[in-house]
């Protein structure tokens, strides 16, 4: 079964949702763009808040409370202009991101963010980190296929969050 496949297969299963579908999309992530650190974020663009709400590495990427984002010209390229934020040296992620030192000790020197677009607002953010170099042209034009799953993804987070049916 293709990775696609089980993405919609672990949708559909009942129960410890939506973190099943949340796993199903970082294998999706790892066959279309490839990936070592992997992490769903909320976006709230209005009170400029965001919170993790996935993690493939909990130790150093915990899920956690929410925090300001940084207003950088990240913000304005995924979150502002919804397209995908590329930085492809840990020198570039260090002029969005504080924790550079933390993401370079993982073994990741570049990053991609695909902002996750639902009735026109950014609702969240897939943040995909590898070795340096990593997200090419095609990569990136790649990531354009995660929108439709990562959007399906924290639409089922926000069901679960409220308990609507």
């Amino acid at each position: 079964m293709s990775d696609y496949a089980n993405f919609m297969a672990a949708l559909a299963r009942e129960g410890q949702q939506p973190e099943t579908a949340f796993a199903a999309l970082e294998a999706l992530v790892k066959d279309i763009v490839g990936v070592k650190l992997f992490t769903i974020m909320t976006s709230d663009t209005r009170e400029k808040l965001s919170e993790r709400v996935y993690s493939n590495m909990p130790d150093a990427y915990p899920v956690s409370g929410t925090k300001p984002y940084n207003e950088t010209h990240w913000s304005d390229i995924a979150l502002t202009q919804k397209r995908i934020f590329v930085a492809n040296s840990i020198e570039a992620i260090a002029e969005v991101f504080d924790d550079y030192e933390l993401i370079q000790s993982l073994g990741c020197e570049s990053v991609i963010n695909v902002p996750i677009v639902v009735n026109g607002e950014v609702v969240g953010t897939l943040n995909c980190l590898d070795a340096a170099g990593h997200y090419t042209e095609e990569r990136v034009k790649a990531a354009e296929a995660l929108k439709l799953p990562g959007a399906i993804c924290m639409l089922l987070h926000e069901k679960m969050k409220t308990g609507s049916r």
